[in-house]
């Protein structure tokens, strides 16, 4: 994609702010507001929605209303707009790659919507049955996103299936310990052995009065 000009000099810095939202939250205002004030100011910026047609139990049609896709918000309000296949890993980095080039060009602010697709429930309360058919999951057909990375990598040479298992145990095995390091820190069942201070700590830069007044009275 070229990167037509001429924009603004950037204000003397590279970073980039890059945001993910569901499909579901673009019809709160907070989302409306984001896209207003990255116009607005051209930020330097990534709105990313990540669009897996299911926010919650409501089918994406309930939240994008008579939009063509989600996108298409973004040009009302004058802001690039991308939508891509968010099952390719490759078309997701390249697609972040150009926005934040854009954005430290002094291009502003790109909205990327992430077609994809939620196999499972919302949450561990959630039972999709209740809503949608239960073979829609095996339907879906853009397939899943690390398989098809590692059968892309593997064509192309730079991959194998035994490296690939090493890599599935030793993930696992990471996972295995840190999951045992949180949960030696206590549970909602055990006692914590975390100091309550540490509540305060690495909120505020400098600590409000009510903050402080709430710790002398916990007297920690």
């Amino acid at each position: 994609m070229p990167l037509a000009g001429p924009w603004p000099a950037p204000k003397g810095t590279d970073g980039v702010s890059c945001a993910f939202t569901g499909e579901g939250a673009t019809a709160e205002g907070d989302f409306h507001y984001a896209l207003n004030f990255s116009s607005t100011y051209r930020a330097p910026a990534i709105i990313n929605i990540v669009n897996n047609q299911w926010a919650i139990s409501s089918f994406q049609g309930i939240a994008a209303g008579q939009s063509k896709t989600f996108a298409y918000r973004g040009l009302g309000f004058g802001l690039a707009s991308l939508r891509i296949d968010g099952n390719d890993f490759l078309a997701i980095y390249a697609a972040i790659q150009w926005a934040a080039q854009r954005a430290r060009l002094g291009g502003g602010a790109t909205v990327i919507e992430h077609f994809t697709y939620r196999k499972e429930g919302h949450s561990t309360s959630d039972d999709p049955s209740k809503y949608r058919a239960k073979d829609e999951p095996n339907a879906w057909p853009l397939g899943d996103p690390i398989d098809r990375l590692k059968q892309h990598l593997i064509l192309i040479g730079e991959w194998d299936d035994e490296r690939h298992a090493a890599l599935e145990k030793e993930l696992d095995a990471y996972v295995l310990e840190t999951y045992k390091k949180a949960e030696s820190l206590g549970t909602l069942t055990t006692q914590t052995g975390i100091n309550p201070a540490t509540m305060f700590e690495k909120v505020y830069e400098d600590v409000p009065t009510h903050l402080r007044r709430q710790r002398q009275e916990l007297g920690v």
